[in-house]
C-alpha cells in the first residue's frame, strides 16, 4: 500500500496554511491531514466543503483539510482541487507539523497501525472509521492515545450514520448497561432480506448484493460475520468498561444458512437476522457473539430490512433504546467522521482528563478482569429443525429432547409450502432458555435417534425484550 515514490509537500504548500500557524488554536481552523481519498475520504472532503459554515458554527471554528495522502495523486487532485497539498507518503501526513488531527480513511490493519501510532506520538489527534484496526489493535492504540494525551475517535467504525458510540459514552452514561444487540452489517441484512422476500437461495442473494455494490468481490468478512464481530467488540468495550476482546468473540456467519430455515422461521412467527450480541451476565462475564438468530416478527428489529442497521441497548435506568440508520455509504460514513472532528475541534487544547474517555470509562475504571464467556455457557432460546423419516415421528423428537433436559416450548411440522421438493418431513422445535452446552449434547444424541433422517439444524432465538 502506498509504494509510489515519496513526493515532497513543499512545492504544494499554500500561504493560508502558514498564516494560520500564528493564530490561537481556539480561533484558527482545525487542520486535518487525510490519509486515503477513496469512498470514505472523498465523502469526508465533500461534506466538509459543502457544509463548512454549518460545521464551523457547531464546532466554534473552521475545519479544513490541508494535506491528503493518496496512491493516485491525479485522482486525489480531481477530488480536492488545487488548494490542498498532496503526497503519496502517509507517514508525511501522520507527522506533518501543520496538521492538528489525522483522519485515517485507507483501511487495513498493518500500515494503518503504524501511521496512527506515529501521529499520536507526534501529538496529533486521530479519527478513524477502521473497525478492523481497532478490533485487532485497539488496546494498544487506546493506550498510546492516553500516553500522548490525544483523542482517538471512531464513531464511523461501528454503525456509520448511527451515533451509537456517542449514545453509549454520553447519552446513556448514567446507566449500567445490561446488553447491546443489533444488525450491524448491511451486506448480510440485504442478503437475508432477499432470501425471505423473494425466496432466493444464499448464493443468488449474494450475487445480487455484489451486483448492487452492497457486497465486495470477496465478501468473506461480511458473510462470515467478521465485520459484525469487529463492531460488537467495540460496542461491548464501551458498554461494559472492558478492554477490546475481539479474539474471544464467538463468530458465525450466514454461509451455511438455508432458505428452508428462513421459510420455517416465518411459519413459526420469526425472521432470521445476523445479530451481534454483547450481554453482561453479572460478574461472571460477558457474552460476545455474532450469529444468525430468530427474532419475533412482531419485534422492531425484525423490520430492519435491506442494507439498513439497527441497534438496541438495554440500560438499567433508561430501559431499552433503539437506533436505526444506514450502515454503509460514502457520505453516511463522512457524517460520523466529521462529528468526531467537531468533537476534536471543541476539545482541542483541553486537559485529556476532561474529555470523554476513548472507551467510555477512564483507564483506572476499565475492568481488565471481565472475561468473555465461553460458547457453552451462553443461555438463549433455540430453534431446531429435525429431518425425520415420517411425520408421525414428531412425538418421538419432542420426547427425546425433553429426556435430554432440553425445555421444549413448541413442536410443529414444517408446512408443505416451506419444503423444497424431495426434502421429506421436518420437525420444528422451539425451546425455552437453555445453556448452549445442553443443546449441543442433545443434538449430538438426537443424531443417533432412529426417527431422524439427516443433520439437525440449530439456531439461537433472541427475544430482545425489555
Amino acid at each position: 500500500m502506498y509504494r509510489d515514490p515519496v513526493q515532497s509537500l513543499a512545492p504544494q504548500q499554500h500561504d493560508h496554511i502558514a498564516s494560520t500557524m500564528a493564530m490561537p488554536a481556539a480561533t484558527r481552523p482545525l487542520r486535518v491531514g487525510l490519509i486515503g481519498i477513496g469512498t470514505v475520504g472523498a465523502g469526508t472532503f465533500r461534506v466538509l466543503a459543502r457544509n463548512q459554515a454549518t460545521i464551523a458554527g457547531r464546532a466554534g471554528r473552521g475545519i479544513e483539510v490541508v494535506v491528503v495522502a493518496a496512491r493516485n495523486l491525479a485522482r486525489a487532485a480531481s477530488v480536492v482541487g488545487t488548494g490542498v497539498a498532496l503526497t503519496n507518503d502517509p507517514m508525511q501526513v501522520a507527522t506533518h507539523p501543520e496538521v492538528d488531527v489525522v483522519v485515517e480513511a485507507a483501511g487495513g490493519t498493518g500500515p494503518a497501525r503504524e501511521w496512527l501510532l506515529a501521529a499520536m506520538a507526534a501529538g496529533k489527534h486521530v479519527v478513524t472509521a477502521n473497525k478492523a484496526l481497532l478490533a485487532v489493535h485497539g488496546n494498544e492504540l487506546f493506550a498510546a492515545a492516553r500516553q500522548h494525551g490525544v483523542a482517538l475517535a471512531y464513531e464511523g467504525a461501528v454503525a456509520v450514520s448511527i451515533p451509537i458510540i456517542k449514545a453509549l459514552r454520553e447519552g446513556l452514561t448514567a446507566n449500567r448497561i445490561e446488553w447491546v444487540a443489533g444488525i450491524i452489517n448491511g451486506t448480510t441484512n440485504f442478503i437475508l432480506s432477499k432470501m425471505r422476500d423473494e425466496g432466493l437461495g444464499f448464493a443468488q442473494a449474494l450475487e445480487q448484493a455484489q451486483a448492487l455494490g452492497y457486497a465486495e468481490a470477496d465478501p468473506a468478512f461480511d458473510i462470515e460475520g467478521v465485520d459484525a464481530a469487529h463492531k460488537i467488540t467495540l460496542l461491548a468495550a464501551n458498554a461494559f468498561g472492558m478492554p477490546v476482546h475481539f479474539a474471544d468473540a464467538q463468530v458465525e456467519g450466514i454461509t451455511a444458512l438455508q432458505g428452508l430455515d428462513v421459510a420455517c422461521a416465518e411459519q413459526l412467527g420469526y425472521r432470521i437476522k445476523l445479530l451481534g450480541v454483547a450481554r453482561r451476565q453479572g460478574d461472571a462475564g460477558v457474552e460476545l457473539r455474532v450469529q444468525p438468530a430468530l427474532v419475533p416478527t412482531t419485534h422492531l428489529m425484525a423490520h430492519v430490512n435491506g442494507s439498513m442497521n439497527g441497534i438496541m441497548v438495554k440500560g438499567d435506568a433508561a430501559g431499552v433504546t433503539m437506533y436505526y440508520g444506514a450502515g454503509a455509504g460514502s457520505e453516511q460514513t463522512a457524517s460520523a467522521v466529521i462529528a468526531d472532528l467537531v468533537d476534536v475541534a471543541r476539545l482541542d487544547g483541553t486537559n485529556a482528563a476532561q474529555r470523554v474517555p476513548h472507551l467510555g470509562f477512564h483507564a483506572h475504571a476499565v475492568n481488565d478482569k471481565l472475561a468473555v464467556l465461553p460458547r457453552a455457557a451462553v443461555h438463549t432460546r433455540h430453534y431446531l429443525r429435525v429431518p425425520v423419516h415420517a411425520a408421525q415421528d414428531i412425538g418421538a423428537v419432542g420426547a427425546w429432547l425433553a429426556a435430554q433436559q432440553v425445555p421444549v416450548a413448541q413442536v410443529a411440522l414444517a408446512a408443505d409450502k416451506a419444503l423444497p421438493p424431495g426434502s421429506g418431513a421436518q420437525v420444528l422445535v422451539l425451546t425455552d432458555t437453555v445453556a448452549q452446552a445442553t443443546v449441543d449434547m442433545a443434538v449430538h444424541a438426537l443424531a443417533a435417534h432412529p426417527s431422524v433422517a439427516g443433520p439437525v439444524t440449530t439456531l439461537r432465538v433472541e427475544m430482545l425484550d425489555a
